[in-house]
């Protein structure tokens, strides 16, 4: 990844409380996994931010190496890469999803 890239992304994380990168929109998901992604983060009632990596190709492999996380979608919570579907579904159903949100979006 080049280093624009690599400034975008820290750019885009650190913009964002709560950041996703996925495939597609919060409107408009484009793969299974960022819809439940989405859906997760609209049941909790989460303000989120979207970036579609289906428009640059850039982002979408440079995500993939800024969090040495093979998959998309990507959760940033304050910052901090949290994961991908498979986390994030078992955070919000232990509940340690809603409690990282709250602090996150408190401080």
């Amino acid at each position: 990844m080049n280093s624009e890239t690599q400034a975008r992304i820290q750019d885009l994380v650190q913009q964002n409380k709560i950041l996703v990168f996925m495939k597609g929109s919060k409107l408009m998901p484009q793969c299974g996994f960022s819809n439940n992604v989405v859906q997760i983060l609209n049941a909790v009632g989460a303000p989120f931010a979207t970036v579609d990596v289906l428009e640059d190709s850039e982002i979408r492999q440079g995500i993939k190496e800024y969090s040495n996380w093979p998959t998309i979608p990507q959760v940033y919570v304050d910052g901090q890469f949290v994961g991908g579907s498979d986390i994030l579904i078992e955070l919000y159903q232990s509940g340690e999803l809603q409690q990282m949100l709250e602090v996150a979006l408190a401080s």
